[in-house]
């Protein structure tokens, strides 16, 4: 738990890949415990989010129609998701990339490929550290 945040539980995941998406869907539910709603597009991102009220986007960047950070753009135009902190998943993690990014005010980048073992706790940590 963050010093002044509350513990982490629900994430909005969104991921083209199906097999990646099934993945770490299941790796966030089983070994994270956290309740999670898989989307493959960003636009089932955008009709799925202000009902499932989520504490964490989980974001691709590369997505055929809408990309990662188009779809944080759309999300945070909407006044249940604006003050929603993200993560971006990417294979393309160059300094000048995670620094864009982070410019478009995610909290990090998580490297893809990803070990599912790890990947809740990498997403914990994260979620931890963002009032620092």
């Amino acid at each position: 738990m963050s010093p002044g945040g509350e513990a982490l539980s629900r994430i909005l995941y969104v991921e083209d890949d199906h097999d990646v998406r099934k993945v770490a869907t299941f790796a966030l539910k089983a070994v994270g415990g956290f309740v999670v709603e898989p989307c493959e597009s960003g636009q089932q991102a955008l009709e799925k989010a202000a009902g499932f009220a989520p504490q964490l986007l989980l974001l691709d960047v590369m997505m055929p129609g809408m990309d990662g950070p188009t779809t944080l753009e759309r999300l945070r135009a909407l006044p249940a998701i604006a003050g929603v902190p993200a993560i971006f998943m990417t294979a393309k993690v160059q300094p000048q990339e995670v620094s864009r990014y982070r410019a478009l005010g995610t909290l990090d980048v998580i490297s893809k490929p990803f070990d599912p073992m790890t990947l809740s706790a990498t997403v914990r940590a994260i979620w931890a550290g963002r009032d620092d």
